[in-house]
Parts: C-alpha cells; structure tokens; sequence
C-alpha cells in the first residue's frame, strides 16, 4: 500500500509541474487516502509523524489545486491538456471524465465519424455507460456519426439494440448520420466540451482474450493522442 501510495503521489507531482492540474488533484486525492491507510499499519512512531507531515503538504497543494480550478472554472478561461502516450495505461473513461458528468448533466452530444465496427460500437457503449452511472438527471444522448459503408445494417441494429437498452433507463439515443463531420468531440451541456484527437477509439486491441485489459480499460494500453477540455463559455 506504501508503494502504491508513493508510486501516485509522484504521478500527482508530475502532473502538476505540467499543469494538468484536474489530473493532478486526483492523484493527490488517491494518494493521500492511501498513505492514509497506510499509517495505521506502521508500528515507528517517527515514521507516522514524517508520514502525517507528509499528508498534510500534500492535503495543502490539493486544496491549492482544487481552488484554482474553481477559479477558473468560474471566469470560463479553464483548458487542460492530457498527454496520452503510445502503450499507456491508466486513461479509461471513468477515470478521465468522471468527474465532468455530475448531477447538473441533461444531455450529451457525441460527435465522432467512426462509430462503425463492432469494437467501436462497444466504446460508445461504454461511454454511455458511465454518463448513466454518473449523469443522474440525464436524459438524451445525441450521437453524430458516419455510415458504416460495409455493413450499414449491422452497424444499425446495433446501435438500435443501444438505444432501446438506454430507453428501458429513461435515457434517450438519437443518432445522427453525417458524411461530412471531422471534428471529433463530446458536448456535455452542464458546461464541458471534450475533444479528443482520435475520438473514443484511442485504445489498443488486448493482447489476449484472457488478459489484463480486455475487461478493465484502466489496464488497457493506448494509442498515442491528445484530449483537450474546455469550459463552454
């Protein structure tokens, strides 16, 4: 656990000498619980105390972090970038966007051309189904989207199968079929835009059926791409 604990803090540190501060605050967060726990298992005194002295610098530059984020938030001028490198892991959904889709969410749009193939399909599944964990008052998802040209009635039924599984939650789909998007990004309308350079598909195949990543994304490498958030001003 001590391990775990060093290993994100200094993820946190990284990351907030880039100024990826969103990303940042959440490290220290999940660090900070698990030196936390941490302390309780140690029998040396003066090790607990360099331990809490510790905590409390980092509790001090996560209040820092979460401040200036509000504050930014707030004027309308907040923009982050994230990195995502070749073969990365730690970058699913849930845990990049998470925390934009709160209980403010009414409706989603998604504008990616390639929502085709099966595996691609399966993404947008997955992304709706955080907005439906997380989006607690949500209620309509638009997704724009080009037709597959090989399989047009594949690619329909599946994403009729979708819609009638987000109807039966009280979430309603409309898809949109356009020959002439290119821009590739999600408009949440409690005041977030998400752009990602490959859109939803920036994860790599699984190494194997019965491998780490197939079922959990955090432990799925990516593709090399750039996510840019901004505040709808």
């Amino acid at each position: 656990m001590m391990n775990a604990a060093t290993q994100m803090l200094k993820r946190a540190v990284e990351l907030d000498n880039n100024k990826k501060y969103s990303e940042a605050k959440i490290c220290y967060e999940e660090g900070i619980e698990l030196l936390i726990k941490s302390v309780s298992t140690l029998a040396d005194e003066k090790a607990k105390a360099q331990i809490r002295n510790k905590i409390a610098e980092y509790m001090k530059r996560g209040e820092e972090l979460k401040q200036h984020i509000q504050k930014h938030n707030a004027s309308g001028k907040f923009h982050e970038t994230i990195k995502i490198k070749n073969g990365q892991i730690g970058c699913s959904y849930s845990t990049l966007f998470s925390k934009y889709i709160d209980k403010k969410l009414n409706c989603v749009t998604i504008q990616d051309a390639y929502i085709r193939s099966h595996h691609q399909l399966l993404n947008l599944l997955r992304f709706c189904e955080l907005l439906v964990k997380r989006g607690k008052s949500l209620k309509n998802i638009t997704v724009i989207t080009g037709r597959d040209e090989i399989k047009p009635e594949e690619q329909s039924a599946k994403l009729e199968e979708l819609t009638n599984s987000l109807k039966s939650v009280g979430v309603s789909l409309k898809v949109e079929f356009s020959d002439i998007i290119h821009d590739r990004e999600i408009l949440l309308d409690n005041g977030w835009i998400i752009k990602i350079g490959r859109g939803l598909d920036y994860f790599k195949s699984p190494k194997g059926r019965v491998s780490l990543g197939f079922c959990d994304f955090d432990l799925r490498e990516c593709h090399e791409t750039n996510i840019d958030i901004y505040v709808i001003q």
